[in-house]
């Protein structure tokens, strides 16, 4: 062989030499990326690029901005410029490249730069079929890394993801970001389909997105509310709250009060299960004991404390809250579920007390009216020792770390005792006797969670006025600020609107299955997420979201 063709087929085999070193020199580049380059923030704490970039960025041409060192080679130019990811809900924002994107395959690898982001590497190795490497600091083709950064202020549940040169980072400055950047991965992948080259920031517009499903009325299956957890991680909804007890039924194994637990339940162990699950997710479940009304299972096992009119009338789910022993049996159960539900979030309910729905209370509830003045004074009524209910309850709850909501009917006007200065208020109705407004709340400096029944309730049977509420009306109409009926609040109360939650309520149980309501309810809860994620006006026709739902889970 002559010199002049071994050196033509020495300078063909060269690259193929010379490319892992090319690897290697881009460590610190890729690392640089994904390690926070993206998921800092501008003065306001949000991801940078989330205020002006909502919509697809045109900025830098390959997405990543300055390389600490020798950047790895760019893709071929042959490519056509990436189009923003589609996925529910939609990311904030994505800045394209050029490149092949990225697909899961057999000996790729996940990776963590923080042993703290193990359970997320892991869920994601396994729903998309890698290999959990666990923390690692080398580089391999096709490596999904997953990093925590300082955040420098950001949102804690926001973050970012690269893809870029056959490799993907998701960064965030908490496990709760990276764990969302997952979710937006596993939906671009799914179906074969690819993760396009670029750099999406992402980031949810209201820091509470929940549902809530009453298992008092009707019993769901734990396998079933599990299935729910997993749906709600995908959807990056963050809350599962949890109606255990009204007068149908207590529906949680008790070992305080068995007495009053319903012979379908869920025991502890499988209480425990869902919480795990929850957390895994990192969903907080938020349990709701409902009281001083709609504790008719209770006081089934509880004759003695049931509430009774000055004719010695029962008075359906009501409490009698002049009764020491009222507090005691609740407050008993209140530090018993403490234990189970380690979450910040707790539920008091407070709603539709009948004591306060008849024109006179303290005429047709004579031992009511004389414990307020005994208590409060000569000028207290029903309404404040019903307050002073709810505040003692607030009290029990607080000594576990807890941040408690209430129904906004479980707020009364012109009492001399207040509410609680935390109690948040949950934010259902205005069809109530003496309805007040959502901006009586908010102009008092009240934070507020949405559950509006015009948009938000899924009520079984459609009793009353209620109809089932369409994924259409929601996506199109509703947005957090619409607190009650179809009117948006002023927007300077926005930042007081904690987010809000989709309901599934049971009142009449046997007008569907479990599966029916997880059929009925998979539309209207992908738009609720998709609000919660970003309330303004989707890029996406309501067609265009309903096909998009079907491709993406």
């Amino acid at each position: 062989m002559s010199r002049h063709r071994r050196r033509a087929r020495q300078r063909k085999r060269q690259p193929r030499v010379a490319l892992p070193a090319l690897i290697a020199g881009g460590l610190v580049a890729a690392l640089g990326v994904g390690l926070g380059l993206y998921a800092g923030s501008g003065d306001d704490g949000e991801p940078t690029g989330a205020r002006a970039g909502r919509e697809t960025s045109q900025g830098a041409s390959d997405g990543d901005g300055p390389a600490a060192g020798p950047a790895t080679p760019s893709p071929s130019r042959s490519y056509a410029l990436s189009t923003a990811p589609r996925t529910i809900p939609a990311v904030n924002a994505h800045t394209p490249a050029r490149g092949p994107g990225w697909r899961p395959a057999a000996g790729h690898r996940v990776v963590v730069s923080d042993s703290g982001l193990a359970d997320e590497g892991r869920l994601i190795a396994g729903e998309l079929g890698l290999t959990y490497a666990g923390r690692k600091d080398d580089i391999r083709a096709g490596d999904l890394r997953l990093a925590l950064n300082d955040g420098g202020g950001a949102n804690p549940e926001s973050y970012a993801m690269t893809v870029r040169g056959g490799r993907v980072t998701i960064s965030g400055p908490s496990d709760a970001g990276v764990f969302y950047g997952t979710r937006t991965l596993k939906q671009e992948v799914h179906g074969g389909r690819t993760a396009p080259e670029g750099v999406v920031r992402d980031a949810p517009a209201k820091p509470q997105r929940g549902f809530m499903l009453d298992i008092a009325r009707k019993h769901f299956t734990a396998g079933w509310i599990e299935d729910r957890v997993r749906e709600l991680g995908d959807l990056k909804f963050n809350q599962l709250g949890l109606h255990f007890s009204d007068d149908q039924a207590f529906r949680i194994q008790s070992d305080t009060h068995p007495e009053i637990v319903a012979g379908q339940h869920l025991t502890k162990a499988q209480v425990q299960k869902i919480v795990r699950l929850a957390a895994q997710r990192h969903i907080t479940v938020v349990p709701e004991i409902d009281s001083p009304g709609h504790l008719g299972a209770v006081l089934a096992a509880h004759p003695e404390l049931q509430l009774r009119n000055a004719s010695g009338v029962a008075t359906r789910g009501a409490i009698d809250i002049s009764k020491e022993d009222s507090a005691n049996l609740l407050d008993d159960l209140l530090d018993e579920y403490a234990d189970l539900f380690p979450g910040a979030q707790w539920h008091l309910g407070g709603d539709e007390y009948q004591a306060l729905t008849v024109a006179n209370p303290a005429a047709s509830y004579p031992q009511l009216a004389t414990a307020a003045r005994a208590r409060y004074g000569a000028g207290a009524g029903v309404a404040d020792l019903a307050t002073g209910w709810l505040n003692d309850r607030a009290d029990t709850v607080r000594a576990h770390a807890r941040t408690m909501r209430v129904w906004n009917d479980g707020f009364f006007r012109n009492t001399s005792v207040k509410p609680a200065s935390d109690l948040v208020v949950a934010y259902w109705t205005g069809k109530e006797i003496g309805a007040r407004v959502p901006t009586d709340y908010l102009g008092a400096g009240r934070k507020v969670l949405n559950y509006n029944d015009e948009y938000l309730y899924y009520v079984l049977g459609e009793p009353q006025t209620f109809v089932y509420p369409t994924g259409q009306r929601i996506y199109e109409r509703w947005t957090p600020r619409v607190l009650r009926g179809t009117t948006a609040v002023p927007a300077r109360y926005d930042a007081q609107i904690l987010g809000g939650s989709f309901a599934v309520w049971c009142d009449l149980a046997g007008s569907q299955t479990q599966d029916q309501v997880a059929a009925g309810i998979r539309m209207p809860l992908r738009a609720t997420a998709q609000k919660l994620w970003d309330a303004r006006r989707p890029a996406l026709s309501w067609t265009q979201f309903r096909t998009l739902a079907a491709q993406v889970s």
